[in-house]
């Protein structure tokens, strides 16, 4: 079986309440099959620097509507360590969700590359500041 690239983002919202404003976009990704979501896992650290993490079920009912149309094979492939060392990323007094996906829409140019015995030697993702920077200083509009 390939796999095609695999990705993470956290996701932080100021508070404790988490916004289902990403859910749609998220859904849209899964439904179009250019990801399959391997991990999603929702987190709180306290103003203290506690983290603690929040189950689907204790999440507002507003917010957990806004995740459920998000399917696929949600795996636990964060393990505790990986949450903490995340976790600690994000600004004391927020919640975040950390989810971890594979780039489905990669699976047929990586069996491409193998089968014409080709191998990845660099895969970098440039943060969507600096592109955008970028793209402004060289005037060009998309």
């Amino acid at each position: 079986m390939t796999v095609g690239p695999v990705e993470y983002l956290v996701v932080a919202f100021p508070g404790s309440h988490f916004t289902g404003a990403i859910a749609p976009a998220l859904a849209d990704a899964v439904a179009s099959r250019a990801v399959r979501i391997l991990d999603l896992t929702f987190v709180y650290r306290a103003e203290d620097g506690t983290l603690d993490m929040v189950e689907l079920e204790d999440l507002d009912p507003d917010d957990l509507v806004s995740f459920e149309p998000v399917e696929g094979v949600v795996s636990g492939l964060l393990n505790s360590e990986d949450i903490q060392a995340l976790g600690e990323r994000v600004p004391r007094g927020s919640s975040a969700a950390l989810i971890v996906w594979e780039d489905l829409w990669a699976v047929p140019l990586t069996e491409a590359v193998r089968a014409s015995g080709g191998r990845l030697v660099v895969h970098e993702r440039i943060p969507a500041d600096v592109a955008e920077a970028a793209v402004a200083a060289s005037g060009s509009t998309g």
